[in-house]
């Protein structure tokens, strides 16, 4: 019988704070780490929840996944924009190869599981889950089973980005807790071979408080009652998994994983007003205040490219034949954005130092391209700068310090965390192989089913981490 996996998902931690700074105050963490293998885990390209957590359980890329953002366009149109689900993703997840080697899977809150879909095994659907009427849970009548058990699903932490800091911390701790009362219940209740989840609260808890802790930050804050709430709250989650770990057999294996990390965000780049002032997005009229990209009215006839906002920056062209006004000629595509990519390299901070922003190409970061994908991919600063697609207002700056969908603090950051070990190997005192260099996203697919036994499918990417020292 293969040994059991159960994957403790933690969107956004950090590794400098799981592996430096804050591990003398985890014991659960600490001494999973200390007994078994962890390393920095590289994510994709772009580091965001959506597509992050389907890059790893399916191994694939956002390309392949076609999914490259929360939102993405899907068409070629100007207006066709949607919100990815778990209907856009298309591969094989672990839990559905899984299902199909006879092993009983139960994820809770795994981003892209809403709406649930059938798998062998209970889904309890993710934080897109938009309220308690909707059919949030396969099968339909776990929903019903847990909440009499449990209280209500809270998919996700109500109202995150606001200025009433002390609320928000209340609900991301009950959140917290909430989540690892459900999921222990789940434990005793369902039987699993394979058992994930993900809890939101530190990702959450980091947008909403980064300026009260990182003392480099540009916006940074004391606050006597939020200045040690970071620390607090990862003691916090430590002791749920311990809490969770209870209901985890000894020899089962246990991965801890996160989708990418946390940096301090110094500040925003306004995308569209920039390519405004360059020339290349013409607008019919200016709105008087912060608007959406989407909601102006933009002269697409003399447009030639326009972006979207968030932890990233998408530009899209407007080339002849494939959108509907389309201006660049397909033979000036390649020229134009070489223009682009030069121009945006060139972009410095508000005081006209340099800030090494990347541009990136989807053709030249994935295998294969699917869906509508955006033209350049563009990092502002390292990621130290989001992008802001809103344009409009009175005094419009191409810089700009306060974000435009709600107070922010942090940006994602390239790198999440991996942790592999046993309560056994824990409980034993065991000394693991330790850090593990080189680990990619990618490659936790292919290392579950390593775990199960199971044979990878055709196509699966990545490669199985080495576990020796561990087995």
């Amino acid at each position: 019988m293969p040994q059991k996996v159960a994957v403790l998902g933690l969107d956004c931690a950090e590794p400098s704070l799981v592996f430096e700074q804050f591990r003398p105050n985890l014991p659960v963490l600490s001494g999973l780490m200390s007994s078994g293998m962890w390393g920095r885990l590289r994510s994709c390209d772009p580091p965001i929840t959506c597509p992050a957590w389907m890059v790893m359980m399916t191994g694939t890329s956002p390309g392949e996944l076609g999914i490259y953002g929360f939102r993405n366009r899907t068409d070629h149109s100007y207006s066709g924009l949607g919100l990815a689900t778990s209907t856009w993703v298309k591969h094989e997840t672990v839990w559905d190869v899984l299902s199909r080697n006879n092993r009983d899977c139960i994820t809770y809150g795994v981003p892209l599981t809403f709406p649930p879909k059938p798998l062998r095994g209970n889904q309890v659907g993710c934080f897109l889950t938009p309220g308690q009427d909707s059919n949030y849970t396969y099968p339909a009548a776990l929903k019903n089973e847990l909440t009499a058990a449990t209280g209500e699903y809270v998919p996700d932490v109500r109202d995150f980005r606001t200025n009433d800091k002390v609320s928000l911390l209340k609900r991301v701790f009950e959140m917290t807790d909430s989540h690892a009362t459900q999921v222990k219940w789940l434990l005793k209740n369902k039987p699993w071979e394979f058992f994930m989840m993900v809890e939101m609260g530190t990702d959450r808890i980091h947008h909403g408080f980064w300026k009260y802790f990182d003392k480099e930050h540009p916006r940074y804050e004391f606050n006597k009652d939020l200045a040690n709430c970071m620390p607090e709250y990862y003691r916090h989650v430590d002791n749920a998994l311990g809490r969770i770990l209870e209901d985890i057999p000894d020899d089962a294996w246990v991965a801890v994983v996160s989708d990418h990390g946390i940096k301090r965000m110094v500040g925003g780049i306004a995308f569209n007003e920039w390519l405004i002032q360059q020339g290349y997005l013409v607008l019919k009229s200016r709105p008087d205040k912060a608007t959406p990209i989407g909601k102006c009215d933009v002269d697409w006839s003399k447009t030639k490219a326009w972006g979207d906002g968030g932890y990233y920056g998408r530009l899209f062209l407007n080339i002849k034949g494939r959108e509907p006004q389309g201006v660049i000629a397909p033979e000036n595509v390649e020229a134009f954005k070489q223009e682009l990519t030069a121009k945006i390299l060139a972009i410095t901070d508000d005081k006209g130092a340099p800030i090494h922003s990347q541009v990136l190409r989807p053709e030249n970061i994935y295998e294969k391209v699917n869906g509508v994908a955006p033209d350049l991919i563009v990092y502002f600063g390292g990621l130290y700068w989001r992008s802001m697609g809103s344009v409009g207002g009175p005094n419009p700056q191409i810089h700009t310090f306060e974000n435009d969908s709600g107070p922010d603090d942090a940006n994602h950051a390239e790198e999440g965390i991996f942790i592999l070990s046993t309560k056994a190997r824990m409980k034993a005192g065991l000394r693991g192989p330790g850090e593990r260099k080189g680990l990619h996203i990618r490659s936790v697919a292919k290392t579950v089913l390593k775990l199960q036994g199971v044979e990878p499918p055709a196509g699966m990417g990545g490669t199985a981490f080495d576990i020796s020292g561990l087995v």
